[in-house]
């Protein structure tokens, strides 16, 4: 739900024409990647505590890049602190 969630936001971003200079992308992608891979790694264990604290980290790393990018290079992209909703914001 979460990450149908940060994707929807992203989306939508998007489509209301926000830009991030192309350093800002990378960071955000690189981040993207690298909680793809980490949802694959979870994907292959079991269900259980295990495998949703993977989960959890994927949704982290991604929610952190964008973080990055928004802080990098502010030009309308939504970032999970300006909604206040998102695994590392306090709840």
């Amino acid at each position: 739900m979460r990450k149908m969630f940060i994707t929807l936001a992203a989306t939508s971003a998007l489509a209301l024409g926000a830009c991030q200079s192309p350093e800002a992308d990378k960071v955000e992608d690189q981040a993207e990647a690298q909680a793809e891979a980490i949802d694959t790694q979870a994907d292959a264990m079991p269900e259980g505590p295990a495998k949703e604290a993977m989960e959890d980290k994927a949704d982290k790393v991604e929610e952190m890049g964008e973080e990055k990018a928004n802080a990098m290079d502010d030009n309308g992209e939504i970032a999970p602190s300006e909604t206040g909703i998102g695994d590392t914001q306090k709840k």
